[in-house]
């Protein structure tokens, strides 16, 4: 049986490209990594696969991702989460590469979570489940 290589998308690359060029986050770093001086008081938004699977007889991935949004203070961190938010929920559709965004479901929506090793940082967590579909 000769079956062809199946190529899964970066969903976090997926998703740094697509929020880093909306307007309402024209302000706000968005990377799968933090800055090289972050302290967690800065406007950034840090993306990571934290899980998820490959479900084989629908031929579809569905990794689930976490978002940490941080902001000077607390109220600027809790409006980029909002927007983020907003945001992911518009990449149903969404082509990307090799695959399709067929789905985009909240596991979590955006929660207060102080950052331990950042005390100065100001953090909310959101945690998306995608479904990918090769296009």
């Amino acid at each position: 049986m000769n079956e062809a290589l199946l190529a899964f998308p970066d969903v976090e690359r997926l998703i740094v490209d697509n929020l880093k060029n909306r307007p309402e986050l024209a302000e706000v770093k968005v990377d799968n990594r933090p800055p090289a001086d972050f302290n967690g008081t800065q406007k950034v938004v840090l993306v990571s696969r934290t899980g998820g699977a490959w479900i084989d007889d629908l031929h579809l991935d569905t990794p689930l991702v976490e978002l940490e949004v941080y902001g000077p203070d607390k109220t600027t961190a809790h409006s980029i989460s909002l927007a983020v938010r907003a945001a992911l929920l518009t990449l149903r559709g969404t082509v990307y590469g090799s695959a399709v965004v067929t789905d985009v479901v909240e596991t979590e929506a955006v929660r207060w979570l102080p950052d331990y090793n950042r005390p100065a940082g100001n953090r909310y967590l959101t945690t998306v489940r995608f479904s990918l579909r090769p296009a």
